[in-house]
Formats: C-alpha cells, sequence, structure tokens
C-alpha cells in the first residue's frame, strides 16, 4: 500500500501546527518541520509557566503586604505571625488588595496583629 503525503487528515493536521505557529520568527512560523518542534516547546513552557503564575502572583502579593506593613512599622514575618496568635485567618491576596486598595481596615489588622504578639 502507497504512502499518504497529501491526504486531508495530514493537510490539516499540517494546518493545525502552522497555525499554532504563526507569529514565530523566521521558518519556524512556514516550516512545518521547524514549526513543529517550536509548537512543541512553546506548549510545554505554556503548561509549566500556568503553574509558575500562581507563585508569581504570590510573591508579588508578599512584596505589596509587606511594603504595607514596613510603612506601619512591622516587619511581614511579624505580621503573619501576630495574625496566625490572633486567629485572621486571611490570604495573602486579600491582604494585599486591602493594602492596596483600603488602608484605614489594614491599619486594624496590623493593629490586632500587634496586640496579639502583646499578649
Amino acid at each position: 500500500m502507497s504512502r499518504a503525503v497529501d491526504g486531508s487528515k495530514r493537510k490539516n493536521h499540517r494546518k493545525k501546527i502552522l497555525k499554532l505557529a504563526k507569529g514565530y520568527w523566521g521558518r519556524r512560523h512556514s516550516n512545518y518541520k521547524t514549526a513543529k518542534d517550536a509548537v512543541a516547546k512553546g506548549l510545554t513552557y505554556a503548561y509549566r509557566d500556568r503553574k509558575d503564575r500562581k507563585g508569581d502572583f504570590r510573591a508579588l502579593w508578599i512584596v505589596r503586604i509587606n511594603a504595607a506593613c514596613r510603612s506601619e512599622g512591622m516587619s511581614y514575618s511579624r505580621f503573619i505571625e501576630g495574625l496566625n496568635k490572633a486567629g485572621i485567618i486571611l490570604n495573602r491576596k486579600a491582604l494585599a488588595f486591602l493594602a492596596l486598595e483600603d488602608a484605614t481596615a489594614f491599619k486594624v489588622i496590623v493593629a490586632q496583629a500587634r496586640q496579639a504578639l502583646g499578649a
């Protein structure tokens, strides 16, 4: 039996790969052989970085909370320790939002954390 080289399934598969490679530089967007490798690598990076994004955001929230805590005269680690002792359960995303958008509410939380550390 002869090998199919220009059948519709094969053509559609090539078309799909080249569509995914749209915007790549040089041969990578037009040559199937190189585009196939580039797309595979790109999809691998996309999968990996979807997981990494979570850690990136957590780091950003911690930086924002730390800056707000420092302006109140407290370090981030002492603040988190105070929250735990006070029994305040707020995630870092919510704390960062409060620090950025509602400074008065954040000051109240810092005061409660400071009070729990002193007790």
